[in-house]
């Protein structure tokens, strides 16, 4: 009697792109925010600074993913069409390719040499290309969706640091900022390590760590641009 199995493998391209999209967006603003809180800037000078963060990352993240995401899907494109031409020009040799290929994952030839026959029938690119080429529906590159959701979540990421210092007072934007940014990432890494059926303490602990270094950087360059002024 056929189950129902509940798999995490489909969400890893939006999964990877709105984690690191939600991610740079909290490191990259509460860094932006501290450095320029340590250098003595004034709060309309601290919130501005925050906001055109967060346009120039969101829009940053969206470009960079789109581009990165595109070349992937060009290569993968150009692959399947060189082996389209492949079966086209060499079916024989496509075959005992396949053929290959099962007997290493452990049947005998002649079974082998079935499946492949079997699968070359019903859609031979698409088998070609999931068990030679490694491309699959799950994996198959999608730009414009990693471009939207690393823009959407580097906003909402973003906005977390923002909305502190718009209700904390000035004089402690400093530990507050800081604070709940820390606070933000351990929630974040733990969310994508639930969605991804990772460890949570592993992922809260390593998205913590990196964010916290990068405050700290940012932090004591603004401070050491702020006493040189």
């Amino acid at each position: 009697m056929p189950h129902f199995e509940r798999h995490r493998t489909h969400r890893i391209g939006w999964l990877r792109a709105a984690v690191l999209g939600a991610n740079d967006g909290i490191v990259s603003t509460a860094s932006l925010v501290l450095g320029v809180v340590a250098a003595g800037a004034s709060s309309k000078s601290i919130v501005i600074a925050g906001v055109a963060g967060l346009v120039a990352g969101a829009m940053s993240m969206a470009a960079g993913e789109y581009v990165s995401v595109s070349s992937q899907a060009d290569t993968e494109r150009a692959d399947l069409d060189r082996e389209q031409k492949e079966l086209a020009a060499h079916p024989k040799q496509e075959h005992g390719e396949m053929t290959e290929i099962y007997v290493g994952r452990g049947l005998d030839a002649e079974l082998a040499s079935n499946v492949a026959t079997q699968l070359m029938k019903h859609d031979a690119l698409g088998a070609h290309g999931r068990d030679e080429l490694g491309i699959s529906e799950t994996s198959t590159a999608k730009p414009v969706q990693a471009a939207m959701a690393s823009a959407f979540t580097f906003s909402v990421g973003a906005a977390l640091p923002l909305l502190i210092v718009l209700l904390v007072p000035g004089s402690t934007l400093m530990w507050t900022v800081s604070g709940s940014s820390l606070v933000f990432l351990a929630l974040l890494g733990s969310l994508a390590a639930r969605l991804g059926g990772a460890s949570v303490m592993t992922a809260a602990v390593r998205v913590t760590f990196w964010g916290a270094l990068a405050m700290a950087l940012t932090a004591g360059v603004g401070a050491l641009f702020g006493v040189a002024a």
